[in-house]
């Protein structure tokens, strides 16, 4: 962000005895939430008491919805805070339960900035964990708190955080007969929503570059499914390529020099690259069958995509010149939208079998297949940049007659199958993709 300025540098620590300290396990299903302590930010002077509670407010919420940790109700503390260098009085954190304690301080810079300082401690070793200061433009509080929740999630957890990071998503609204799809971008925690296109023409498929000052995706804007590039800030589009026939579920290479996608010609769908600087395009497939919904592994080296070459759609991998073509996926029903974690543990599907929907996870050589969403409508897996989460979007029927209860919506997992939520949306929402980490 242009506007924002950021510093961070170690406040002066207490030396204490060497203890193990606090950290979460998250390398499986966690049956609570662990409880930590996070009061009001102290405000050194009136004028700021909202921003401060409002920048706490956002790092409580960030933190809840990963389901990872409980914020103890403020009512309980034992001991008020009045600025970043009161020392705890641990026995009374210790006694609410406190696994953790955020102590933090808001202030105004003499060039009109904010300056948040802020220290995690480890309420049962009595050891500062963390202590940093951000420094920013007041227009930025959101990102300062996002920022702050990541710095928590990180040191109690051991793994990056995904609160200040954006979804591009196609906001839907009108009737089936008239369906308006826009393509949006907003906060993970849906502030700032920002309208990329105007509804004119059916858009899907929307991904982001590597550094998100792209975004990729397919519309109908000249008649059939075209591969588009939008730039971001000036909101841009321009044709991908001069390809005969349709071009569709584009994404971007890890480097963010090319872009994989599906064309279509004379009925049979292969996979390509395109370069984005020399405009160059490359066949990677060459079957008579469909093979579409590629993804790059994080480190380029492999793609998965769905095909139905077995005679039904199933997960294939192969290395990223086209060569080495394997099956990944032998279970039962049809498999769809294959998406890479950037941790390159796991490969999220979408799964369809009996009617039903499901979002699932395997490994790269197709073990460990698991499933960890289901509905009648749920599609479109989306990776947090951390790998812990995944968004999809999904959709309900009522009854027996068929009919949508209710509208499409963005919704998040954790990847164990638990702390599925709705993801805050101006409307009805599918097709998201998570941004990279923004800081």
């Amino acid at each position: 962000m242009r506007f924002l300025k950021l510093y961070l540098f170690c406040l002066m620590m207490f030396v204490l005895p060497a203890v193990a300290e606090l950290r979460i396990d998250i390398s499986g299903a966690l049956t609570e939430p662990t409880p930590i302590a996070l009061p009001d930010f102290y405000a050194t002077n009136t004028v700021l008491d909202k921003t401060s509670q409002r920048i706490t407010e956002i790092v409580r919420q960030d933190l809840e919805s990963s389901g990872l940790f409980r914020i103890i109700n403020e009512n309980a503390y034992l001991q008020r805070l009045t600025g970043i260098n009161d020392v705890p009085n641990f026995r009374d954190w210790q006694a609410i339960n406190a696994q953790a304690l955020v102590q933090g301080q808001l202030e105004e810079t003499d060039l009109g900035e904010l300056k948040v300082s802020f220290r995690i401690w480890d309420v049962y070793t009595e050891q500062q964990m963390v202590a940093k200061v951000l420094t920013g433009n007041p227009a930025s509080e959101r990102k300062l708190a996002h920022i702050i929740a990541d710095t928590i999630y990180e040191r109690l957890t051991g793994e990056k955080g995904y609160f200040d990071t954006k979804i591009v998503f196609v906001s839907e609204s009108g009737s089936l007969k008239n369906r308006k799809r826009r393509l949006t971008v907003m906060d993970q925690d849906g502030a700032n929503v920002r309208y990329l296109t105007t509804g004119k023409d059916m858009v899907m498929t929307p991904r982001f570059s590597p550094n998100m000052q792209k975004i990729t995706y397919m519309s109908y804007a000249s008649g059939e499914p075209k591969v588009y590039l939008m730039d971001v800030e000036s909101g841009k589009a321009e044709l991908v390529g001069k390809f005969d026939g349709m071009s569709f579920a584009p994404r971007f290479s890890m480097d963010g020099e090319k872009l994989i996608m599906s064309l279509a010609k004379k009925g049979n769908s292969d996979i390509y690259t395109f370069d984005l600087n020399t405009k160059e395009q490359k066949q990677l497939t060459n079957h008579p069958a469909i093979d579409t919904s590629p993804s790059f592994s994080p480190d380029g080296r492999q793609i998965v995509f769905n095909s139905d070459r077995s005679g039904n759609q199933q997960l294939y991998v192969m290395e990223a010149d086209g060569s080495n073509v394997h099956r990944i996926s032998f279970g039962e029903g049809t498999y769809a939208t294959p998406v890479w974690s950037p941790r390159g543990d796991y490969i999220a599907f979408t799964k369809i079998k009996e009617g039903r929907f499901y979002i699932g996870l395997m490994r790269a050589d197709g073990s460990g297949e698991r499933l960890i969403a289901e509905g009648f409508l749920v599609e479109g897996p989306t990776w947090a940049p951390n790998g812990r989460v995944l968004a999809f979007f999904r959709q309900e029927k009522m009854g027996k007659t068929g009919w949508f209860s209710k509208g499409v919506s963005l919704h998040s997992i954790d990847i164990t199958g638990h702390n599925e939520r709705e993801l805050k949306t101006p409307g009805e929402a599918s097709d998201p993709t998570w941004s990279s980490l923004l800081h």
